[in-house]
């Protein structure tokens, strides 16, 4: 099963995959660890997706897809994938189905946490408290959520009539979410 989670940064989509991944024996593909990964890594490519990241600015669907395609072609990850953050845009959505489809794979579910823009600025500062991030602060997550919301209506209308969109509320607190995702999770397994 290939799940692909939803939402502005600072919806949840972490918290979420990571209790997705244990229940159901999956693993998580969140693009921003795999970026935050070539940052901490202090690779070239890290230094070019730190100034893109901090002035509030998506990465380049080359570099997230080059990225991606690694994890794809794992034979370990096959049919066990949650894409968490990924795709944002519809030409995102079209590159990752072709490269679902070279390694015989396909996505089964789409998850959308729905929430407001005052609960993500909540969130993201607590986040910041928590986990230190430099990219976690209230003018960011502002540009972000904006960015996420104009980008994303495209990518959500491409699942929707493929009928694989589901919403969730991500007001709720993180079990009441938890238990709806499964609830999803297992109808669609049978």
């Amino acid at each position: 099963m290939n799940i692909i989670i939803f939402g502005p940064p600072g919806a949840g989509k972490g918290t979420q995959s990571k209790f997705i991944a244990n229940k159901f024996n999956l693993y998580q593909l969140s693009t921003g660890d795999l970026l935050r990964e070539e940052i901490k890594n202090k690779t070239k490519l890290g230094s070019e997706i730190s100034s893109i990241i901090n002035s509030g600015e998506l990465v380049s669907d080359k570099i997230v897809s080059n990225l991606i395609e690694k994890f794809i072609s794992n034979n370990t990850f096959k049919n066990k994938i949650i894409f968490d953050g990924y795709p944002r845009t519809l030409n995102q959505a079209r590159n990752l189905d072709d490269l679902l489809k070279k390694y015989v794979q396909k996505i089964d579910v789409v998850l959308k946490l729905s929430v407001s823009l005052e609960t993500v600025i909540k969130r993201i500062l607590e986040r910041k408290t928590l986990e230190q991030r430099a990219d976690d602060n209230k003018e960011i997550a502002i540009k972000r959520f904006k960015t996420y919301e104009k980008s994303s209506e495209t990518v959500i209308d491409y699942y929707k009539q493929s009928n694989l969109l589901k919403v969730v509320n991500g007001e709720a607190g993180i079990s009441e979410i938890n238990a709806e995702i499964s609830e999803i999770i297992h109808a669609i397994k049978g």
